[in-house]
């Protein structure tokens, strides 16, 4: 049985903000943020729209590329760390909004690394046999998590969401997966954290579930994605014979300045490098898929990608595929 990925998306909110808007409201400017980050603008998600929100208007635009209906889909997988809510998982209201009623739906949280462990994780199911059609879609309204008094987290962080759409075929050619590697470095999860319970204190009549907003360590970070990422990177492309025949690469589009780190670590050219956080921002685990989305857009031709997500956890994963 072989795989293929018959159809990518993506989805942003209308509202754009810019680098100009945030000095209003913080200790920063354009060119202190342009120079740390390379990020321009981003958008938020405002009013009603939510997580489920972005990632259903990303699996209609699947569908529709695909010539296909809700109906048709048995599996929906969502990555996401701004969930709607903790339950019901974001990824059932998604289906019942798209009205995929065949479809099982869950969430999975693996912070920015999280399409490339949804994808995964979509892909062994579906070499099971018993799932046809799967929406892979990572999704998030990370403007709802951050405080916005801290500069050296607010200032990265933009809303959006694209996915995949996997289906079943008979042609072995056209297969999309050809390796992965994933794995967690658990013991340095304080580096970045969002959203946090704490448990009880007392048992009292005024207890109300409170949650806090989202942390980074910006130089910890820095130090992960560009000391321990890459040599998996480059372990998976010399394994498959592929560090000088990769056609593009897809990080997690966590700031421009790490992307750029990266291309120097693996040496390889970052104008194989598949960027859009110079006008999205950090969009966490939604990053990788829009990007996806957007090479497809402009180069339709067959193509072997290798896509590498990193976050918290700290879960990183890398995965070379075939569009």
């Amino acid at each position: 049985m072989s795989l293929k990925i018959l159809s990518t998306a993506h989805y942003v909110p209308n509202r754009v903000v810019d680098n100009d808007e945030l000095s209003q409201i913080m200790d920063t400017n354009d060119e202190w943020i342009q120079a740390h980050t390379g990020i321009k603008t981003r958008h938020y998600a405002m009013g009603e729209e939510n997580t489920s929100t972005l990632a259903t208007e990303v699996g209609e635009r699947l569908l529709k590329k695909a010539n296909m209906t809700a109906s048709q889909i048995d599996l929906i997988i969502l990555s996401t760390i701004t969930p709607d809510a903790l339950t019901p998982a974001t990824a059932t209201i998604v289906q019942a909004k798209l009205g995929a009623k065949n479809a099982i739906a869950f969430d999975i949280s693996a912070a920015c690394a999280g399409f490339v462990f949804g994808l995964s994780t979509a892909e062994k199911f579906m070499r099971s046999g018993r799932y046809k059609n799967a929406l892979i879609i990572s999704a998030e309204t990370n403007s709802k998590m951050m405080d916005f008094k801290d500069r050296t987290s607010a200032v990265f962080f933009g809303d959006g969401a694209g996915g995949v759409l996997l289906t079943n075929t008979e042609a072995e050619e056209d297969d999309f997966f050809v390796d992965e590697e994933l794995a967690t470095l658990a013991e340095k999860n304080e580096y970045i954290h969002s959203g946090r319970i704490p448990a009880l204190t007392d048992v009292k009549e005024n207890n109300f579930p409170s949650i806090d907003a989202f942390f980074q360590s910006g130089r910890d970070v820095f130090s992960f994605a560009t000391g321990v990422v890459p040599p998996q990177m480059i372990d998976i492309l010399d394994r498959n014979q592929l560090r000088n025949q990769i056609d593009y690469v897809v990080c997690h589009q966590a700031n421009l300045r790490i992307i750029e780190k990266i291309s120097e670590t693996i040496n390889i050219p970052i104008e194989k490098f598949v960027t859009n956080v110079e006008e999205y921002g950090n969009t966490s685990s939604a990053g990788i898929p829009m990007a996806l989305d957007q090479l497809q857009a402009r180069d339709a031709s067959p193509k072997t990608v290798l896509m590498t997500g990193f976050g918290a956890g700290l879960d990183y994963g890398s995965m070379i595929i075939k569009l």
